[in-house]
């Protein structure tokens, strides 16, 4: 019996690119698949319902089910739309993969208001939208006594995690979804959602022009990461929460988010820190001391 066998998810951005390697990729392991593609540009502009569409048609034509969906992320009621659309064809929904994004890259002196906002509304908003309205479809089906175990993968970027120039609202949206991450999984999973982010490195419409046009390394093969989605769409990764995967290639990675170092520095009052002193607690807690410095950490 395939993995995903009664499964049935849905993919947000599915038309191209990634999203439609991890919604192949679903369905080649038994899932049904609801394709939610509006067909924008990659910086959000025009409209295509064609890219949904050729996914669809390639699933059935290998055999699996799939549901082309048009509505746009940035739209609740579209959203709403697309969760009933899955219950209503497919008799439920188990999952979702947040996908959609599109980029308007800009130095920070030189992005409009108009470009920041078309970027925060589809990445962050629209994945907040889609993990709402299936949690709030997911809470009453918990509340009337159904079994759930159901799971979201949202996407993040190194450009969130470590920065990029000339990407601040991409790479913004990307950290605040990395964020929701974890507290979309503390809230869900008494509803038995498991919540979790997948970090790709891979050559898209959104990312071609930062690997030196390195367009036919296998290793940026936008394939590479969708047996990793797959998997956590699976019963087998239901104890995985609030985590963010990396893939580079062939190598897998776990990210551990915002940490504490271990070097700290006590206020010499006991109390708290005087402005005289904290130019040494940061010099000491970055392990550059000034020479001739002796004070050790409280």
């Amino acid at each position: 019996m395939p993995a995903l066998d009664g499964r049935v998810v849905l993919v947000t951005g599915g038309g191209r690119g990634i999203g439609r390697s991890h919604c192949l990729a679903l369905a080649a392991e038994g899932a049904a698949v609801v394709v939610n593609d509006p067909g924008v540009g990659k910086d959000g502009s025009g409209g295509d319902a064609g890219p949904a569409a050729d996914v669809v048609a390639e699933i059935e034509e290998a055999g699996g089910k799939a549901l082309a969906h048009n509505g746009s992320v940035t739209s609740w009621n579209d959203v709403a739309d697309m969760v009933d659309a899955a219950v209503s064809t497919f008799g439920t929904l188990t999952g979702v993969v947040n996908n959609a994004g599109i980029v308007r890259d800009a130095m920070l002196t030189n992005a409009s208001e108009a470009d920041w906002d078309a970027v925060i509304d589809v990445h962050l908003k629209g994945t907040f939208a889609v993990t709402k309205h299936a949690g709030t479809y997911w809470r009453s089906q918990m509340k009337a006594g159904r079994p759930i175990d159901a799971h979201i993968v949202n996407t993040v970027s190194g450009a969130g995690l470590w920065g990029n120039v000339g990407q601040a609202a991409y790479g913004a949206a990307k950290a605040a979804i990395a964020n929701l991450t974890v507290v979309s999984a503390l809230e869900m999973r008494r509803y038995g959602v498991s919540v979790n982010a997948i970090s790709p490195l891979a050559t898209t419409r959104i990312s071609e022009g930062y690997f030196g046009g390195r367009t036919d390394d296998s290793a940026l093969d936008p394939r590479r990461s969708s047996a990793v989605v797959a998997w956590l769409q699976s019963g087998e990764s239901s104890w995985l929460t609030g985590q963010i995967l990396r893939i580079n290639g062939h190598r897998l990675s776990r990210i551990d988010g915002f940490t504490e170092a271990a070097t700290s520095y006590t206020a010499k009052n006991g109390v708290h820190l005087e402005f005289s002193e904290v130019g040494r607690a940061v010099s000491w807690i970055w392990g550059t001391s000034p020479r001739g410095l002796t004070d050790t950490a409280g």
